[in-house]
Formats: C-alpha cells, sequence, structure tokens
C-alpha cells in the first residue's frame, strides 16, 4: 500500500506546545480510511493529546493488530516508534516492549474484531497484568476489512448490510476491563472530541492498564440491498469490465453534549445509539457501583460515556515483578550476570 506524506512545510506562526513543537508535528500520513471513518476522529483526538501534553514524539511508543482500526497508527505520531503486529496479537508485543524499556509512553489501538474475538484472551491477560499502558479500542462492530461481518461486540438484533440479524450477545469490553482489574476505564465516541481529548489525556498519564473504549461508526457498510442507489445494485445491473469499490463521501458525525444528559446519535445508515455522560457527581472510584451503572444503563438501551473508573495507587506490571527502575535493554553484562556468588546466596536463600 502506498502512503501519502503530507507537505513538510508549514505556516511560521503555527502554535506551539511547551517544547516548541507544533500540531503539525504530532501528524502521520494522510488517511487511507473511507471520508468520514470514525477512526480518523479517534487519531485527530490522539494527536491533540498529545500535542496538549508536550510529550516528545520520540518517547512514544504505538502498537496494533490487524483490522482498519490497527491501520491507524500510520496515521498519526509519524515521528514515534511504531510496531505493527500480526491479528490480535499486539498485547503481547506490546508487553514484551513495556519490560524492555519502562522510559516510553505506550499507545495500544485496536479494534473490536481484534481484541474481542480473535484476541479476547490477549486482551484479558494484558489488562489482568495491569501494563502501563493505553489500550484503545476503536469499536464499530463490524469487520471492516472483511466486508461488514457482525463482530462481537455487535448488539443482539442489529441488522448487517445485506439484512442478516445479529443473533449472539455482545462481549462489553468496557465490563470485562472493570472484572479482569483494570485501573483506568472510559468509554467515549468519536465524535465527541471534548470528552474524548480528556479522556486520553488521563489515559496517558495514569500509570497502570488505561482502557477506552471508542465508539466508532463504520460509514462503508450501511447500504440497503434493495436500493438501486447501492452499490450492489449498481454491480448487478452495469456491464462492466471489472469490479471496482467507491465510497461516497460522509460527513462526520459529531456530538456536544452536557454531562448528565443523554444525546441521541444517528448514524449514515439511520440506526440510533443513545448516548449517556456521566454526570459530575459520579463517583469513578468504586469498581462494583461502575459495573452497577453500566448494566442499569444498558439495560435502558443506553452507552455510558466518561470516565468509568480510575485507581490511581493501584501500580503497574514493573511494580507488581519488582524489575528494576533502569530499562531492561539498558542493563549491561554486570546487571544481568553478576556472578556466581549472588547466585549461590539467592540459591541458599529459597533451600
Amino acid at each position: 500500500m502506498t502512503y501519502i506524506l503530507k507537505p513538510r512545510f508549514r505556516h511560521p506562526k503555527l502554535p506551539t506546545n511547551a517544547l516548541g513543537y507544533t500540531h503539525r508535528d504530532y501528524d502521520g500520513a494522510v488517511s487511507t480510511l473511507c471520508a468520514g471513518c470514525g477512526h480518523d476522529s479517534i487519531s485527530a483526538a490522539i494527536i491533540q493529546a498529545c500535542f496538549e501534553l508536550a510529550l516528545p514524539p520520540h518517547r512514544i511508543a504505538k502498537l496494533s493488530g490487524i483490522g482498519c482500526s490497527s491501520k491507524t497508527p500510520t496515521y498519526f505520531l509519524g515521528r514515534s516508534h511504531g510496531f505493527n503486529s500480526v491479528h490480535s496479537r499486539m498485547p503481547s508485543v506490546l508487553t514484551g516492549a513495556n519490560l524492555a524499556n519502562r522510559d516510553l509512553v505506550y499507545l495500544g489501538v485496536s479494534g473490536d474484531g481484534d481484541s474481542a474475538s480473535i484476541g479476547l484472551g490477549q486482551f484479558a491477560h494484558c489488562i489482568r497484568r495491569g501494563v502501563d499502558m493505553v489500550y484503545i479500542v476503536e469499536n464499530n462492530g463490524v469487520y471492516g476489512l472483511t466486508k461488514g461481518q457482525f463482530s462481537a461486540t455487535a448488539d443482539k438484533g442489529s441488522k448487517a448490510r445485506r439484512g442478516s440479524v445479529n443473533t449472539d450477545s455482545p462481549i462489553d469490553l468496557v465490563a470485562l476491563a472493570l472484572q479482569l482489574g483494570a485501573s483506568y476505564v472510559a468509554r467515549s465516541f468519536s465524535g465527541d472530541k471534548h470528552q474524548l481529548v480528556p479522556l486520553i489525556k488521563g489515559a496517558i498519564q495514569h500509570k497502570g492498564a488505561a482502557f477506552l473504549d471508542v465508539i466508532s461508526p463504520c460509514v462503508a457498510f450501511n447500504n440497503n440491498p434493495e436500493s438501486t442507489k447501492s452499490f450492489d445494485y449498481v454491480r448487478a445491473h452495469n456491464e462492466a469490465v471489472n469490479q471496482l469499490d467507491f465510497m461516497v463521501e460522509r460527513e462526520a458525525i459529531t456530538a456536544d453534549y452536557a454531562p448528565g444528559t443523554v444525546e441521541t446519535v444517528v448514524q449514515h445508515d439511520g440506526s440510533a445509539i443513545r448516548l449517556r455522560k456521566l454526570a459530575p457527581e459520579y463517583d469513578p472510584t468504586d469498581r462494583v457501583s461502575a459495573l452497577t451503572y453500566l448494566h442499569q444503563r444498558h439495560a435502558a438501551g443506553e452507552v455510558v460515556t466518561g470516565l468509568l473508573f480510575v485507581e490511581s495507587d493501584h501500580g503497574d506490571l514493573h511494580h507488581f515483578l519488582e524489575t528494576v527502575e533502569a530499562p531492561l535493554n539498558g542493563l549491561g553484562e554486570t546487571e544481568l550476570c553478576p556472578g556466581p556468588d549472588i547466585l549461590a546466596r539467592y540459591n541458599a536463600a529459597h533451600r
């Protein structure tokens, strides 16, 4: 795949952060996702969060798996470290990298297919171990790269582009993250930049496993097959020499609503989701209450957004394993091989 690089030149009076970087210094390549895709809005929020926090791009490591969501690290933080792993294996790669070098800020980007289906076990163990990271799931309920099948997070009863109805109960990754011991848990909507950017900033600054589930509408798989304006109908009635794909440009869906209120957001296919933003008096320090509230609002047909749970002194994987302060990749032979005397004393202590 060819990636189009953005031009290097910029206006000399662009605003800068505390490090002297402009917003453009946190950009990546030009996105190849469908116009109006919610994933691009999440990338923009990550760029804004890192700019406002004045993070040096070279101190950030971004990792992903497979899927539309896992393509997005190409589109932000072009000057950061990056690794695109195989399907569902991003958590393992991130864990290893984090153990080797604790001095980096780790951003794990995944999708509902990558994390809630084939990667569910990887997701669970990464969260329960308390790896110091920001784990973002760009959740659209479909497999975008394989033409829109239901993912494990699709709501029961929802209808696919081709008319099939999902009969399976959905996996709620937020509820799982709470049960697995994540110390920072939040949900947001890709079009609500005012909420999403602060949540990402808080997750980056949090010590421990920070999980963000971001609802991100898919613009490509909302065509009614019976419509004469649908892609399938035109292909069936057109004597074409080959089969081409064209995505109609859509406006990005946005939402701006007050804390404690419910907003009904109509998506491109005419369906609607009801977003409830947490009220200011909500207590995010009670894990059990967070789970109860999540299930109560789900029963009412609402998707709760905001910081659902945070535990400031939970610790991370380095704390639990009692690793040394220095990054493991910076240790020399003396530290790694202390000699036979120390080894003998250590063995004797366990007899």
